[in-house]
C-alpha cells in the first residue's frame, strides 16, 4: 500500500479515537465546560473522518488505492 494511502488509513483510526475518547469524557463529565470541549472533539472527528473518506475516494477513482 503507497505511504500516502496508510496515512490516510491512520487519519481514519485517529478520527474513530477522537470519537472515542469524546463519548467516554461525556459520560464522566462533571460541569458544562467539559461538555463544549467534548462536543468540540467530536465534531472535529466527524469532519476529519469525512475529509479522510473523501481523499480515499479520490485514489480509488485515480486508481492509487491498492492493497499490497
Amino acid at each position: 500500500m503507497k505511504r500516502c494511502n496508510e496515512t490516510i488509513l491512520k487519519v481514519l483510526e485517529l478520527a474513530d479515537r477522537m470519537a472515542e475518547v469524546a463519548d467516554e469524557g461525556d459520560l464522566v463529565r462533571e460541569d458544562p465546560g467539559c461538555g463544549v470541549l467534548f462536543g468540540v472533539l467530536r465534531d472535529s472527528s466527524f469532519k476529519i473522518r469525512k475529509l479522510a473518506e473523501e481523499d480515499r475516494e479520490c485514489h480509488m477513482r485515480k486508481g492509487w488505492w491498492k492493497s499490497d
